[in-house]
């Protein structure tokens, strides 16, 4: 049934318990692993404001920084995956909207399955303009599963 999986990762609980589920999916129908993570600098500035004597509010991380935040996403997805049997396939990290980054990715590997956690590291703005998951089942071609 399904035979490329992509899981949109932003390092919350939730995208973790998506990761799960598609593992799981991944396990059942013997399917390619893909993760896929859109790194936004607000949101790797104010995990580094825990970081004494790094200050959010006046500085913005270096694009540096921001891909070595990423990368740690895109690991701990795959360590996730490894402790449920799994081996990804693949590992993306762009800039960009996160939903026309998962969706382009899924399309240029063909997946037939998106995963994604419902409510993430989204902003409030979000809860306006709707969210990452909410554009991607709108916009996707292929099948979509939202994760409580």
């Amino acid at each position: 049934m399904f035979n490329t999986i992509v899981v949109g990762l932003d390092g919350s609980e939730t995208s973790h318990t998506a990761l799960r589920l598609a593992c799981d999916l991944a396990g059942k129908y013997d399917a390619d692993l893909h993760l896929v993570h859109t790194p936004q600098p607000k949101t790797v500035a104010f995990a580094m404001g825990a970081v004494a004597g790094y200050h959010t509010a006046t500085t913005m991380p270096h694009a540096d920084e921001v891909q070595a935040a990423g990368n740690k996403i895109l690991d701990q997805g795959a360590e996730i995956a490894a402790e449920m049997g799994r081996t990804v396939t693949g590992k993306h990290q762009q800039l960009g909207e996160p939903a026309d980054v998962i969706i382009g990715y899924a399309q240029g590997c063909d997946a037939d399955l998106i995963v994604t956690g419902r409510r993430g590291l989204g902003s409030i703005s979000a809860l306006v303009q709707g969210s990452t998951t909410q554009r991607v089942n709108h916009l996707a071609q292929c099948a979509c599963l939202s994760v409580v």
